[in-house]
């Protein structure tokens, strides 16, 4: 039991006691106390003041003398300040959580609570490689599967390849007319690379073709449907849906080429998948679920064929999801996929981790879901995230103005050797330890920068800020953590110890921070927040390093004392680590 949960339930049984009421731990609010007072947690008085037909003094003092006298081994003394009660937790509590807890790399974790989650991320198209946008997405939804399963929930992380549609059919277009037959293999070039630059050249023959027909009279609109590029394109996507087989031979020719970059680029930043699905195998179960629509009278066919949904009375608008031609829309497939991952998972919950211009269309989807009565329709939840973007704006992938994931993930691990070789901190390391202990510096940086922000907000990231060791970083917490490793390798702890000491200052809030772990990755799986986790292990490795920059371990006043204090190294170590391991990062064991 937290800290806490133990605090509001003295204070509520107190209360009832004393004043002959109901209160319940809603009714009032426990806070840390602010550094320049006396005491750990505060009791804030004034929701209570009203009940109890007291002043805050006087109910201050009362409760405060109740809850010292009736509870001895939790609390040691109390004050009052205009309101607030604060309280100051005995020094045995925090050792018997240290003594229990210090070499438990499990600690802050939940046991199986028997719930299945289902996290959804990535989801690339085939039509260009990953991108700073994508990494964001990636980071995300692998941490926020990580810190689900802390909390006991049995996780499935899932990816959706968007493996069809014009989008792909633009990059075989453009192929089929500028390629002369290269492949990845002829031009030594990545294969999601590859296909990327003729999804660029097809943008800027479309442009070529636009103009030509606005010089004929042409309104730019009118233009941009009838360039032969975009007509070709979509009679491709047309012969893909009835299965030509020469189109379907290019098809899958070119995302094996794109699979092939993907899995490398995945493997590089540590992205993986229990389940993938493809847009391609979805997109049929979608058309039929679309039919039973249409039987229940959720959908209707207009004149031209194509078939829609009114959503105006749920204060939305009409949707098309099915065109006159017959092929799919978007949300054809996402409603076959939903459905599909109910009856393969029977998930409790089922999270989208994309980004926040999807919010209409999540908001579409799970409406649709509910409406055609789809199992796991009310599952449906999205972590909507905000665009991250370069110091130097924003970025697009068909001007080929976007950052690729692959160029990004190698200038961080540069910018990681030039800043720890600046430091002078390569000695003793063999090359390959160099080479592992950039990539762990350099990506740790970049998931921790990317993770720092809470998901709903837009962001900027700069690459060299984020990889500074003495700011709000990743590395600063590698740092904080291999300089306790360090200290923990030259001395040893004796377990058959007991400590009994009194805390210092120092001391215990070093303990007190550790002790509100467990609490901050609740909190962060309830609201799907990463960034929670991020600004925690920050701030305990700020504390630690305050802590020894105050008090010697090695040379403390007397045994207990150092043994006391390479517990709270060893307790601090364990869970900057488990921090970073939910943010998707590894720590190194030597900086």
């Amino acid at each position: 039991m937290s800290i806490v949960k133990s605090l509001q339930e003295a204070v509520v049984k107190s209360l009832n006691s004393l004043y002959n009421t109901t209160f319940t731990e809603k009714d009032f609010q426990i806070n840390l106390t602010k550094p320049e007072f006396e005491g750990d947690y505060t009791v804030v008085l004034f929701s209570l003041l009203k009940t109890t037909g007291k002043s805050p003094d006087a109910l201050g003092q009362e409760l405060g003398n109740d809850l010292v006298n009736n509870n001895p081994t939790l609390f040691t003394a109390f004050n009052i300040i205009k309101g607030f009660l604060n309280l100051t937790i005995t020094d045995n509590f925090w050792l018997q959580l240290l003594h229990k807890n210090y070499n438990d790399i499990c600690y802050g974790t939940q046991p199986l609570n028997g719930k299945k989650v289902m996290v959804e991320y990535s989801s690339p198209n085939t039509n260009k490689p990953l991108h700073l946008g994508h990494l964001r997405n990636n980071f995300l939804g692998f941490s926020v599967a990580q810190i689900l399963k802390a909390c006991g929930y049995e996780v499935f992380k899932s990816c959706i390849v968007n493996d069809r549609g014009i989008h792909i059919c633009k990059s075989m277009i453009a192929w089929q007319l500028f390629a002369k037959g290269a492949t990845p293999q002829s031009t030594n070039t990545k294969g999601d690379h590859f296909v990327g630059e003729y999804y660029v050249k097809f943008n800027d023959e479309q442009k070529r073709q636009i103009a030509e027909l606005v010089a004929t009279g042409k309104t730019e609109k009118e233009a941009e449907k009838q360039t032969q590029i975009m007509l070709a394109t979509q009679q491709m996507l047309q012969d893909w849906e009835a299965g030509k087989p020469e189109v379907m031979q290019l098809w899958k020719e070119m995302n094996s080429w794109v699979y092939a970059g993907f899995d490398v680029t995945y493997k590089n930043i540590g992205s993986d998948f229990d389940k993938t699905y493809y847009e391609s195998n979805t997109y049929l179960l979608g058309k039929e679920i679309v039919q039973l629509g249409l039987n229940k009278n959720v959908f209707y066919k207009k004149d031209d064929g194509s078939v829609w949904i009114d959503l105006t009375a749920d204060g939305l608008d009409e949707k098309l999801v099915l065109r006159k031609d017959g092929t799919s829309v978007y949300i054809t497939q996402d409603i076959g996929l939903a459905q599909q991952k109910y009856d393969e998972y029977k998930i409790d919950e089922s999270i989208y981790v994309i980004g926040d211009e999807q919010n209409y269309h999540m908001k579409v989807l799970k409406l649709i879901a509910q409406k055609l009565g789809v199992s796991s329709a009310n599952a449906i939840y999205h972590l909507s995230y905000g665009m991250v973007e370069l110091p130097s704006g924003k970025m697009k992938s068909r001007e080929g103005t976007v950052v690729d994931a692959d160029d990004l993930v190698e200038e961080m691990i540069s910018t990681s050797k030039r800043h720890t070789e600046e430091l002078g901190k390569v000695k003793d390391f063999t090359a390959d330890e160099l080479v592992h202990l950039y990539k762990t510096i350099g990506l740790g940086a970049m998931k921790f920068y990317l993770l720092r922000v809470d998901p709903k907000k837009k962001m900027v990231f700069n690459p060299e800020e984020s990889i500074d060791f003495h700011g709000f970083t990743g590395p600063f917490v590698q740092y904080t953590y291999a300089r306790i490793k360090s200290i923990l390798r030259k001395e040893t702890i004796d377990i058959s110890k007991l400590i009994s000491t009194s805390l210092l200052k120092n001391e215990k809030e070093v303990l007190v921070a550790v002790e509100q772990f467990p609490a901050v990755i609740l909190e962060a799986a309830k609201e799907l927040d990463p960034s929670k986790i991020a600004i925690y292990i920050f701030n305990l490795a700020k504390t630690f390093n305050s802590f020894y920059a105050e008090l010697s371990i090695a040379k403390a006043e007397n045994e207990e004392k150092k043994q006391l204090r390479l517990q709270i190294a060893m307790i601090t170590s364990n869970i900057l680590k488990s921090g970073m391991q939910l943010l998707g990062a590894e720590v190194p064991e030597r900086m």
